[in-house]
């Protein structure tokens, strides 16, 4: 994260334009794109049109912002592309959006990087991140190519790959901590084009002793959870469009 920079997004849109001030927490530079999800369940079965050499976002897409309730290390909260900005992005990484999407696209890609916050939020309760003001998001990077060797396992017993995988630093009290998120989509019942679901499975990265106990804790307290009868937490979540 630039030093420099005003506000940005927890998620890095590598793809903005490079004279952008503004970014937010989630990478769309090299992964499937969340258009994508959403097209390829259109009813209308048609794909989306042909751009340009030079995109740009059309005149008529919203230019307005959503700040984040995610904290940034040098005072304020990230925040999220506008729809214009989301669109030029993805045309820009040759991803098709179609206009018509992005006034659910964006919404969806802000709710999700939400939930992926709480989840680390749930992490981190009782570390001692609110003897200094709470814990802050340092840093983002995204890493679809990189599975998780628990997504390989995942996948060894049938599940379906991650469509994205970032890995978010966070600042506790000038303690770094790094956690990886792995991004699934599943559907519900019903018309699949209504009914896309998107799973986040969240822990600490095991790089540090810090991670490794928390990991061990939180595996310690599901097992005593469910031998005594206790409900146990989870460590995934689910985010329904």
């Amino acid at each position: 994260m630039a030093s420099g920079s005003a506000d940005k997004c927890p998620v890095d849109h590598s793809s903005f334009a490079s004279s952008s001030k503004e970014q937010c927490p989630v990478d769309h530079s090299a992964r499937f794109s969340w258009s994508s999800i959403l097209g390829r369940q259109s009813q209308d079965g048609h794909g989306a049109a042909e751009l340009p050499d030079t995109p740009a976002p059309p005149a008529n897409l919203p230019l307005d912002r959503e700040t984040s309730s995610i904290p940034r290390v040098d005072g304020g909260n990230w925040v999220y592309p506008s729809q214009a900005q989301f669109f030029a992005a993805m045309a820009r990484k040759n991803h098709n959006p179609e206009e018509s999407d992005m006034k659910v696209v964006v919404p969806i890609h802000n709710a999700v990087n939400e939930r992926a916050w709480q989840e680390i939020m749930k992490w981190e309760a009782g570390q001692g991140g609110d003897k200094c003001g709470g814990v802050k998001l340092v840093s983002f990077r995204g890493r679809p190519n990189d599975r998780t060797p628990r997504a390989w396992w995942y996948s060894l017993l049938g599940f379906s790959p991650p469509f994205d995988r970032h890995d978010w630093v966070v600042d506790r009290c000038g303690h770094r901590m790094r956690y990886v998120i792995d991004f699934y989509t599943g559907h519900g019942g019903g018309p699949a084009s209504r009914n896309v679901s998107f799973f986040l499975d969240v822990r600490p990265a095991l790089d540090s002793w810090e991670g490794v106990r928390l990991r061990t804790e939180r595996f310690w307290q599901r097992w005593t959870g469910g031998l005594w009868g206790e409900p146990a937490n989870q460590a995934s979540t689910q985010s329904k469009s």
